[in-house]
């Protein structure tokens, strides 16, 4: 429900009747709506870096493991069962993030924690980078390009626009 109406769109009923849980059990399990919310990010945020940690741990050479990671990526942001969702974090985070603290440091710790394992997979095949380009300024940018498969696919995008976005990152990134 979140994913799809967002924090401030999505009502309790709504989490009831998607949960098929009766109030006072939802209440008695998480406490209220946020809290029910800051659990789903985490879980949501730690479940996007582990998914990051996979696609990047193998031996494949850093331009086949990146593309495919990208292109498994954008493939997640076009589904969704009311359209194309985007990624939950980016998508309904940033918006809260202004007004709560905690949904802030759980977006920010995402956006981190991407940098993180790009940076060190990229450190690993550092002979694999474009020249004159940095580890950690190659994660920043396949965590920026990570975040705007997201936004274009909930904003319009087809598949073939991100697909492009990817290879021009791989690209960009890898030469």
């Amino acid at each position: 429900m979140f994913w799809n109406k967002g924090y401030a769109g999505t009502a309790l009923d709504d989490l009831v009747a998607a949960s098929q849980v009766n109030r006072p059990s939802l209440y008695a399990a998480f406490g209220n709506k946020r809290a029910i919310y800051l659990r789903v990010l985490e879980d949501m945020r730690a479940v996007s870096i582990e998914g990051i940690e996979t696609y990047l741990a193998g031996d494949d050479p850093l331009p086949t493991a990146l593309h495919d990671f990208l292109l498994a990526a954008a493939e997640s942001t076009l589904a969704g069962d009311e359209g194309a969702r985007g990624c939950f974090i980016v998508c309904t985070a940033v918006t809260e993030a202004l007004q709560d603290a905690d949904t802030r440091a759980i977006a920010a710790r995402y956006v981190a924690d991407a940098d993180r394992v790009f940076r060190e997979r990229f450190e690993r095949s550092a002979d694999e980078l474009n020249v004159g380009v940095d580890p950690a300024s190659a994660a920043a940018i396949a965590s920026a390009v990570l975040q705007s498969l997201a936004i274009r696919a909930r904003t319009g995008s087809t598949r073939e626009d991100l697909v492009r976005i990817a290879d021009a990152a791989v690209t960009v990134i890898c030469g």
